[in-house]
C-alpha cells in the first residue's frame, strides 16, 4: 500500500517535472515494474544515443532500493553485459548509500552523472576500467562506436519506420481520393443519358 502510494507521487513529479534527458513511466501499467530512458550527455562518448532502463521496485520499496538494468547495451566501467550497474545508491548500507528519502528520479539522474563520469576504482568491467583509466582515447572510440550500434541504430530504425507509415497513410489516402472519385463518376450520369430521360 505504502509503496503504490509513494509510486503514484513519484510518478506525478516525473511526468510533471522529469530530469533533463530523462523519462519513466511504468511498464504494462504495473506499479513495480517500469521503464526509463537516459539521453547520453553532451560531450560524452553517448550522445545522441538514447539508453532504455527496466526498474523493478521490491515490496519493502522505498525501505530497499531499487533494481536497476540497462536494457540498451552500453560500454561503460560500472555497467557489464547484463546491464547491472555498480553504483552506491542502488545499495544498501553500510556498503550502498540508499536512503528511503531518495527516488526514482534521484537514482536516474545519478546514473546519467555516471554515464558522463565514471567511477573506474569499481568497476564492473575491469578491462573497460582499466582502458578508460590508461588509454581513454581508445574508450572514447569504443564507447562511441558501441552508442552507434546499440543505442543510435534503434532511433534511425524507428524513425524509417515512421516515414514507411507516414507512406502508407499517403497510399491509402490517395487509394480512398481516387475510389471517391470512380464513385462519384459512376453517380453522375453521362448527358445523353439525361437527355434522353427527359425526352421520354
Amino acid at each position: 500500500m505504502q509503496r503504490a502510494a509513494r509510486m503514484k507521487r513519484e510518478l506525478k513529479m516525473l511526468s510533471e517535472n522529469p530530469p533533463f534527458g530523462i523519462s519513466c513511466w511504468p511498464k504494462e501499467d504495473k506499479i513495480d515494474l517500469l521503464e526509463a530512458q537516459i539521453v547520453g550527455g553532451e560531450g560524452t562518448p553517448y550522445e545522441k544515443g538514447i539508453f532504455k532502463l527496466e526498474i523493478q521496485l521490491p515490496e519493502r520499496y522505498p525501505f530497499e532500493p531499487p533494481k536497476v538494468r540497462f536494457v540498451t547495451q552500453i560500454y561503460h566501467p560500472n555497467i557489464d553485459n547484463g546491464g547491472r550497474i555498480c553504483l552506491d545508491t542502488l545499495k544498501m548500507p553500510p556498503k550502498g548509500a540508499w536512503k528511503p528519502c531518495l527516488n526514482i528520479s534521484t537514482v536516474l539522474t545519478s546514473i546519467q552523472l555516471l554515464m558522463a563520469e565514471p567511477n573506474p576504482e569499481d568497476p564492473l568491467m575491469t578491462d573497460i576500467s582499466n582502458e578508460y583509466k590508461y588509454n581513454k582515447t581508445v574508450f572514447i572510440h569504443h564507447a562511441q562506436q558501441s552508442t552507434q550500434k546499440y543505442a543510435i541504430q534503434t532511433n534511425v530504425k524507428n524513425e524509417n519506420c515512421g516515414l514507411e507509415d507516414e507512406e502508407n497513410k499517403n497510399k491509402k489516402r490517395k487509394k480512398l481520393e481516387d475510389k471517391t472519385t470512380t464513385d462519384d463518376a459512376k453517380r453522375v450520369k453521362p448527358m445523353e443519358e439525361v437527355t434522353n430521360i427527359t425526352r421520354s
